[in-house]
């Protein structure tokens, strides 16, 4: 007696490419005021938490539970990392973690804030043409 076996192989064409900053996108909010904050310059927690309430003028308040979470996904997801370089100690805490932009950090909000750009300006040209619309 003899049994036969079957078996399909799939392939994928689509390859998944972690530092391809479109596999992030679009961005979770907080994760884009984060690297926002981290644009240009290394900075603490409460640091990016002030940054993001005083940026947005009070609109985007990232609480202590969620900006630290997010700062443990983003250096897991490789967008940012702890920065070894500290200020004066007269001018610094010990206990405070410096964060900074990696290269595809900073590859990803270069890729997110070119889509929110292209959004906005399909915005400004539907509501462009519906203007002109309504004055004819």
């Amino acid at each position: 007696m003899y049994a036969v076996f079957s078996c399909v192989i799939y392939i994928s064409t689509d390859i998944y490419m972690p530092d391809d900053p479109e596999n992030f996108l679009p961005l979770k909010p907080h994760w884009f005021h984060v690297l926002l904050s981290l644009d240009g310059q290394e900075q603490h927690g409460y640091g990016i938490m002030q940054e993001v309430l005083d940026r947005t003028g009070g609109k985007v308040r990232l609480w202590p539970a969620t900006l630290y979470g997010t700062l443990k996904r983003l250096m897991d997801a490789d967008l940012i990392e702890e920065s070894t370089a500290r200020p004066a100690p007269a001018e610094d805490d010990a206990r405070r973690r410096y964060y900074r932009l990696t290269r595809l950090g900073r590859r990803v909000l270069a890729a997110e804030s070119a889509r929110l750009e292209d959004l906005v300006r399909v915005i400004h040209a539907k509501r462009g043409a519906r203007e002109r619309r309504a004055e004819s």
